[in-house]
């Protein structure tokens, strides 16, 4: 007779214990936050309903109104364009991104935690201070356009400021961070003899990086193009420093009926708005990540 194996008990050693103590300690946060955030929502959901007084303040009810202006084609095209700035700016920040990344992740050797911290520390500063910075380096007498003048690139017609140019440049140099770290994750965790065998097997440098490095860091690249368009989605700083009145995105849309209109049920309108484009967005992004974990389990 075939004796019967013991059960596994539960496990509760030292490890099971301090799992338990950090997400206890983690409980608070998390409720506070949620709550918040819950509650952040609901406020703005009712309130796109809402109506207002003659004074312009907000009072609950029920009227359509609000949402049925979103179709009005002026908020429309603000939507498109923050819409193409936002897939632009991700464009440029991966192919800005890169070739930071791989260099610093594949070439760094010993030195690639003081690059990274040398990237990632100057974006500590806050970000409506970086943006002014940025706007003087745009300015029609900022050292840009006199090094581009100065080598015949430019004459003194050239304008970087008030044009989608300046608005996409402040987009690429506040949320660039964000695609440089994923891609450096995905790199530094990439096997090396990887790309020495595709080396083998493909031969030039350009195929061995479409075949193997780029699949291999497609989760990162994914993760990064999704932390640089939420935030330029919404962004307003950009446009309201380095762009004029062509070039306004959903956000100052947003900041201005909540701020200036008085006019919080459109506003909300528009924010939710705002966040079902996001909410698409991010729901595509886990959808391509399951997929790429069902075909590595396979």
């Amino acid at each position: 007779m075939t004796p019967t194996p013991p059960r596994s008990r539960p496990r509760r050693g030292p490890d099971a214990t301090g799992t338990r103590m950090w997400t206890w300690f983690m409980l608070p946060g998390t409720l506070w936050m949620t709550g918040f955030l819950i509650a952040s929502l609901v406020l703005v959901a009712v309130l796109t309903v809402g109506t207002t007084d003659e004074l312009g303040n907000p009072r609950f009810g029920f009227d359509l109104s609000s949402i049925r202006a979103l179709a009005d084609p002026a908020y429309t095209e603000v939507l498109a364009r923050s819409l193409g700035y936002a897939l632009l700016t991700c464009v440029i920040c991966l192919l800005i991104a890169y070739p930071v990344a791989y260099t610093i992740a594949l070439h760094g050797g010993r030195w690639k935690h003081a690059l990274i911290a040398a990237i990632v520390v100057p974006f500590f500063a806050n970000y409506l201070v970086r943006m002014y910075g940025w706007s003087v380096v745009l300015s029609d007498d900022g050292p840009l356009l006199r090094v581009l003048r100065a080598v015949g690139l430019a004459d003194g017609d050239t304008k970087v400021l008030n044009t989608g140019v300046g608005v996409i440049a402040g987009l690429v140099y506040g949320f660039v961070v964000f695609m440089i770290i994923p891609l450096y994750a995905a790199l530094e965790r990439l096997d090396v003899s990887l790309i020495e065998a595709g080396r083998d097997l493909y031969g030039g440098p350009v195929r061995t990086f479409l075949h193997v490095t780029l699949p291999a860091t497609r989760q990162g690249a994914a993760a990064g193009l999704v932390l640089v368009f939420l935030p330029a989605m919404g962004d307003f700083v950009s446009a309201q420093l380095m762009g004029g009145p062509d070039q306004i995105m959903i956000g100052n849309l947003i900041q201005d009926k909540f701020f200036q209109g008085q006019n919080w049920p459109l506003g909300s309108a528009l924010t939710m708005l705002l966040m079902l484009v996001l909410l698409v967005g991010m729901l595509g992004y886990l959808r391509r990540t399951r997929k790429d974990e069902a075909e590595a389990r396979r």
